[in-house]
Protein backbone atom coordinates (compact mmCIF):
# COMPACT_ATOMS: atom_id res chain seq x y z
CA UNK A 1 0.00 0.00 0.00
CA UNK A 2 1.37 3.68 -0.97
CA UNK A 3 0.67 6.63 1.28
CA UNK A 4 -2.29 7.84 -1.56
CA UNK A 5 -3.62 4.24 -1.73
CA UNK A 6 -6.96 3.82 0.39
CA UNK A 7 -6.34 0.80 3.08
CA UNK A 8 -8.48 -2.00 1.94
CA UNK A 9 -10.85 -3.64 4.17
CA UNK A 10 -13.11 -6.18 4.33
CA UNK A 11 -17.17 -5.65 4.85
CA UNK A 12 -16.92 -7.38 8.31
CA UNK A 13 -13.84 -5.69 9.22
CA UNK A 14 -15.90 -2.24 8.36
CA UNK A 15 -18.76 -2.96 10.15
CA UNK A 16 -16.54 -3.65 13.17
CA UNK A 17 -14.93 -0.38 12.92
CA UNK A 18 -18.38 0.79 12.49
CA UNK A 19 -19.27 -0.32 16.12
CA UNK A 20 -15.44 0.70 17.12
CA UNK A 21 -17.15 4.93 15.90
CA UNK A 22 -20.21 4.48 17.72
CA UNK A 23 -18.34 3.19 21.35
CA UNK A 24 -16.10 6.04 20.96
CA UNK A 25 -18.95 8.54 20.08
CA UNK A 26 -21.04 7.45 22.74
CA UNK A 27 -18.22 8.28 25.43
CA UNK A 28 -17.42 11.74 24.62
CA UNK A 29 -19.43 15.34 25.58
CA UNK A 30 -23.04 15.28 23.79
CA UNK A 31 -21.75 18.46 22.89
CA UNK A 32 -19.09 17.64 20.58
CA UNK A 33 -20.75 15.11 18.93
CA UNK A 34 -21.42 16.78 15.89
CA UNK A 35 -20.71 15.40 12.56
CA UNK A 36 -17.18 17.11 11.69
CA UNK A 37 -16.30 15.44 15.02
CA UNK A 38 -17.40 12.12 14.53
CA UNK A 39 -15.61 12.12 10.81
CA UNK A 40 -12.57 13.15 12.34
CA UNK A 41 -12.75 10.22 15.29
CA UNK A 42 -13.29 7.98 12.21
CA UNK A 43 -10.26 9.44 10.35
CA UNK A 44 -8.18 8.15 13.37
CA UNK A 45 -9.76 4.83 13.76
CA UNK A 46 -9.23 3.88 9.71
CA UNK A 47 -5.60 5.30 10.04
CA UNK A 48 -5.33 3.47 13.03
CA UNK A 49 -6.95 0.54 11.72
CA UNK A 50 -4.95 1.06 8.35
CA UNK A 51 -1.43 0.61 10.46
CA UNK A 52 -2.44 -2.26 11.94
CA UNK A 53 -4.06 -1.38 15.25
CA UNK A 54 -6.34 -4.21 15.56
CA UNK A 55 -7.21 -4.00 19.31
CA UNK A 56 -10.77 -2.32 19.52
CA UNK A 57 -9.95 -0.78 23.20
CA UNK A 58 -7.17 1.05 21.43
CA UNK A 59 -9.08 2.37 18.71
CA UNK A 60 -11.84 3.62 20.98
CA UNK A 61 -9.31 5.41 23.24
CA UNK A 62 -7.73 7.15 20.07
CA UNK A 63 -11.04 8.31 19.01
CA UNK A 64 -12.39 9.09 22.14
CA UNK A 65 -8.95 11.63 23.17
CA UNK A 66 -9.23 13.16 19.99
CA UNK A 67 -12.99 13.84 19.59
CA UNK A 68 -13.08 14.82 23.51
CA UNK A 69 -12.11 18.55 22.43
CA UNK A 70 -14.39 18.40 19.53
CA UNK A 71 -13.25 19.17 15.58
CA UNK A 72 -11.67 22.00 14.85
Amino acid sequence: MTANEPPKFDPEYVATLREVLDIAVEQIAAEHRTPATKAMMAQIIVQNAARGVTDAHELVDDAVRAGSIGAP
